[in-house]
């Protein structure tokens, strides 16, 4: 739940670009930096807030950082200033890299360790299922209850969160002064960089598709079926987040092979006939279920190269992350600019490659160490 209130809460806006726009007298594309916003508040903090709260007990963090998301998502409710919901906005994604930061750790902790990767795979279920859901959930809420609304209604699913982590979620001790490394000992671990390498790779190459989705459907005359095709990436993803689940922890290095050669699959399938509609459909349903386990695996690595460090070396997962997602946004639209839409899965293949090259030869190098 955690999971899908952070995701939610980025991506939400996505569907409410008019209402926003019309509610506080901006433009659509003013009202789009509610998603950036909150990106860079996430990128910014992740890595230094971590540190910094290394020594504080799991839980009250938790539990502190989903009160920020009720506190700034209910200023956003009853805000008519611009300025003051891009301030807001911005404070919700510091707390929300503070959420990300925990998350991998927490699952870990609280699970067998021969288990620790479904565990992973469940507590990041709720980011699956607010990626498939956000933008269309966030419209709705839009029309029924205004956008305002919908942001106030979720400050209140935050607080009931909070009740039900204080009643149920098991309290870790933070690190003492002894345990902590410094953030360049997390950094220099054996597999931690390494790891970080095929996330940065993939999420680009995922990205110039995910942000530019529309213009590479125009070719196949599908743009007003973007809704659609973003329901059938959501159903693989979950279908590939499930198996993933199901048999990471006996089979991490050999998936992680096989989520980036499906993906390559299906930007080849989608380089050689994305503009024929019946191949559309197949293709992105593939890229989905490349995609839906792909966090899961890396951070299933990653937990166990950074061993008692996990919640930094997963504050560098994130900010990683986000950086991809910005360097994907940078080089499609440069493609889209340059080439057209047609260039993305040639590209995205080339990267993809030099992200299989990294998960071969040092992230699965560096796990076989590790048994």
């Amino acid at each position: 739940m955690a999971a899908f209130i952070t995701l939610l809460t980025e991506i939400m806006p996505a569907g409410l670009l008019s209402s926003i726009s019309e509610g506080l007298g901006v433009s659509e594309s003013l009202a789009g930096q509610f998603i950036t916003a909150y990106a860079v508040g996430a990128l910014i903090a992740a890595i230094p807030v971590t540190v910094l709260t290394q020594g504080i007990r799991r839980r009250p963090l938790l539990v502190t950082a989903i009160f920020g998301f009720a506190l700034v998502n209910f200023v956003t409710a009853i805000t008519d200033s611009y300025t003051i919901s891009m301030i807001a906005r911005f404070f919700v994604g510091v707390f929300g890299g503070i959420v990300w930061s925990l998350l991998a750790g927490y699952a870990v902790r609280m699970s067998p360790p021969r288990l620790s990767g479904r565990a992973i795979a469940i507590s990041g279920a709720g980011a699956t299922i607010a990626l498939v859901l956000g933008v269309p959930l966030g419209s709705l809420l839009g029309r029924i209850v205004g956008w305002q609304g919908a942001f106030g209604l979720m400050s209140a699913v935050a607080i009931l969160l909070i009740v039900w982590i204080i009643a149920i979620v098991p309290d870790f001790p933070g690190q003492t002064r002894e345990q902590r490394q410094p953030l360049t000992g997390v950094f220099l671990k054996a597999g931690v960089r390494s790891v970080l390498f095929v996330v940065f790779t993939f999420v680009v190459a995922h990205n110039i598709f995910y942000i530019y989705i529309e213009p590479f459907l125009a070719t196949s005359n599908l743009s007003a079926n973007v809704d659609i095709i973003l329901l059938v990436f959501g159903v693989g993803s979950v279908i590939g987040l499930w198996f993933v689940g199901a048999t990471v922890d006996r089979r991490l290095q050999s998936l992680a092979v096989a989520s980036i050669m499906i993906f390559g699959l299906a930007a080849l399938l989608l380089g050689f006939w994305g503009y024929q509609p019946q191949m559309v459909y197949p293709s992105v349903f593939i890229w989905g279920l490349a995609f839906g386990g792909f966090a899961t695996l890396t951070q299933t690595a990653l937990s166990r190269f950074a061993g008692d460090s996990v919640d930094v070396a997963q504050s560098m997962y994130t900010t990683g992350w986000n950086t991809a997602v910005a360097c994907g946004g940078i080089i499609g639209g440069i493609l889209l600019d340059r080439s057209g839409p047609t260039s993305f899965a040639w590209v995205v293949i080339g990267i993809l490659v030099i992200s299989l090259l990294g998960t071969t030869f040092a992230m699965n190098k560096a796990l076989s160490k590790t048994k």
